[in-house]
């Protein structure tokens, strides 16, 4: 097809879509059981739950989804479908204009922030669907792939286990990856040690306490950390704490990294995070953040203020975003999230050399729930 032919077609496709209205968005959600048990350094948890949102314009669907309570689902269904119907389907920051103004009154951190991002995701992808174009392509692409961390490590898994799965990574030419601390702040050095003598000098090693230290301690084990050449301390102290995680970031080692904010809602709580001068790197997740639209956002500000930005787990859906915002520095390949989109969906991207790429021969995310294999995980749906 000639660069002629080609415009030509997806202007064709663009008057077509035109025509068209958002005629329906219908939510699922879907709990999938664990093997094994898990635990970071504030939680445990034996299950993943997965809020599914599909948007139809015509014979047309796009999906999206975010890693969250059931309850998002009916949020969808009672409150964010109905605002979003009837709108024009290339019009998606005016979706999710009315979306976060309906939820005023149930609040917009967590659970309506969730359900945002799942039908804002399937917006996205339903807008490049009819566009006939890969969702990186639809954005703007400022690069080909996309570095990736391994993500996992638990606190439940024991030294051997711990070792075994770093070194896994490492083995798949991942050059970086990261364990979870803080659950057993006195064995926490040993175990990071281990870590670092099974993986050799030359994989980047991260850690994770989700918040479970408190200053002091957390002041204590940066300096140990810092002599295993950790790079990468996130969460040293709650994310809440923006003194504490100062406090870290100007004392720790000038080659150790102080991250956070998976758990931010919206724009205001990254830009309080950033005033701070809390992160050297700041975390955003779409399936948090209120979908692509906010996640946009958190790469703009980003990218104004000088400081890189890493895509907190969810890689299927990270992957097309990431590629599109110069401030993104790496995805996480969160080990549960791997299993679960890959059970539950097609196309869902590998890594290859440490990298993952978007997949440009497909349109929208490239991704198609399977039915079939879903179906038995499913805990609620949409009537």
């Amino acid at each position: 097809m000639t660069t002629e032919t080609g415009l030509r077609d997806h202007g064709e496709r663009a008057d077509a879509a035109s025509d068209l209205t958002i005629d329906q968005v219908r939510a699922s959600s879907y709990r999938v059981p664990l093997e094994v048990a898990q635990s970071d350094g504030t939680l445990a948890w034996d299950h993943t739950s997965v809020v599914v949102a599909e948007a139809r314009a015509g014979s047309t669907s796009g999906l999206g989804y975010s890693y969250g309570s059931e309850a998002a689902a009916r949020v969808i269904d009672d409150t964010l479908a109905g605002e979003v119907t009837g709108l024009d389907p290339m019009d998606v920051p005016r979706a999710w204009t009315a979306m976060v103004r309906a939820v005023r009154n149930l609040g917009r951190p967590g659970i309506a922030s969730h359900a945002i991002a799942a039908v804002d995701i399937a917006l996205s992808d339903l807008k490049s669907r009819l566009l006939g174009l890969p969702l990186v392509h639809l954005l703007g692409r400022v690069r080909d792939h996309v570095d990736v961390y391994g993500s996992g490590g638990f606190t439940s898994a024991s030294v051997p286990e711990l070792c075994d799965q770093l070194e896994g990574w490492a083995e798949q030419g991942i050059p970086r990856v990261k364990m979870k601390v803080g659950r057993h702040p006195l064995e926490d050095v040993a175990r990071v040690h281990s870590a670092r003598d099974a993986l050799g000098p030359d994989v980047e090693l991260f850690v994770d306490a989700n918040g479970a230290y408190d200053r002091k301690e957390a002041l204590r084990l940066v300096e140990s950390f810092a002599q295993l050449d950790v790079r990468w301390f996130e969460e040293p102290v709650s994310s809440d704490d923006l003194v504490g995680l100062r406090l870290l970031r100007d004392r720790a080692a000038s080659v150790v990294e102080v991250a956070a904010g998976e758990y931010g809602y919206d724009l205001g709580c990254f830009r309080r995070m950033l005033s701070a001068g809390a992160v050297d790197v700041l975390q955003a997740d779409a399936t948090r953040c209120a979908g692509f639209t906010g996640f946009l956002q958190v790469g703009a500000l980003c990218q104004v203020s000088s400081v890189p930005l890493s895509a907190h787990t969810a890689p299927s859906l990270h992957v097309h975003v990431a590629c599109a915002l110069p401030a993104v520095r790496h995805v996480e390949w969160f080990a549960d999230h791997v299993a679960v989109e890959r059970l539950l969906f097609d196309g869902a991207p590998q890594p290859e050399h440490g990298r993952l790429a978007p997949d440009t021969t497909a349109t929208g995310l490239g991704l198609e729930l399977k039915l079939t294999d879903a179906n038995p995980y499913q805990t609620w749906s949409a009537s």
